[in-house]
């Protein structure tokens, strides 16, 4: 049986047991929208494993004196930053299926002035032309 870290399956009695929490800490981190569980069709509270993991770390936060407002606002952050790093990985795929294989071309000049596009590795015939390594900038920049 795979169970996904998402997955709300935990009761609010267990969730608390599993972070070794009151029950009614719980409601009161969800109030504060500090964890929030999902909602069963009777309105009861189910927690995730990522739940109970983050109800540890708002526990461990709080016995190092950071405030309730101190932990939402912390655990806002990392998620955005956590959502940032997901954008940031979908776009470096994205631009890695878009690159030409011919971004980075690389041109003779001859003797007479005509332009030789080069394959990777093949080198100029006469010593008289010059190389050119043409690579185009990133978008934005």
């Amino acid at each position: 049986m795979n169970i996904r870290a998402d997955q709300p399956i935990f009761v609010i009695s267990v969730a608390a047991e599993l972070a070794d929490m009151h029950p009614q800490t719980l409601r009161q981190y969800d109030r504060l929208g500090i964890v929030s569980p999902s909602r069963a069709p009777g309105k009861s509270r189910r927690y995730s494993q990522r739940d109970i993991n983050m109800l540890r770390e708002v526990q461990r936060l709080s016995h190092e004196g950071v405030s309730l407002e101190g932990i939402k606002r912390i655990l806002n952050l990392e998620n955005q930053v956590a959502a940032l790093q997901r954008k940031v990985s979908e776009l470096t795929e994205e631009l890695g299926r878009r690159r030409d294989p011919l971004d980075s071309r690389i041109f003779a000049a001859g003797a007479a002035g005509d332009v030789v596009s080069l394959a990777r590795g093949q080198r100029p015939r006469a010593r008289s032309q010059a190389v050119v390594v043409w690579r185009p900038k990133a978008l934005g920049n």
